[in-house]
């Protein structure tokens, strides 16, 4: 079974209002890499002291592919915007299942 790669960020703002711009920055990667088969973007609601401000999640085909999308030129143009503001980030990578809802490489 092929498995898709699933790669999350927890974003930490120095300035807890810049999250609302990096959703909107971050979701607009959506449409401009091909490399990214699914994209969830969430601002957090509660703001608890332990709370980050910013869930990105993003579905690949490969490692291969999470690469390109991190070197995607349009990624690399968010991240420097984006990375200066982060006071903290936390990522996890893990593989999954792909489900039949999901573009496959090379697909339609």
């Amino acid at each position: 079974m092929t498995e898709a790669l699933t790669h999350i960020v927890l974003m930490k703002f120095h300035d807890r209002a810049d999250a609302e711009h990096a959703a909107k920055l971050l979701a607009e990667l959506d449409s401009a890499v091909p490399q990214i088969r699914s994209m969830t973007v969430a601002l957090d609601e509660l703001a608890t002291s332990v709370s980050y401000d910013l869930y990105l999640a993003t579905t690949h085909a490969s490692e291969a592919e999470l690469l390109e999308y991190q070197q995607h030129p349009a990624h690399r143009e968010v991240g420097a915007w984006l990375v200066p503001r982060l006071a903290a980030r936390a990522v996890v990578d893990y593989r999954r299942p792909r489900t039949t809802t999901e573009t496959l490489p090379g697909s339609g």
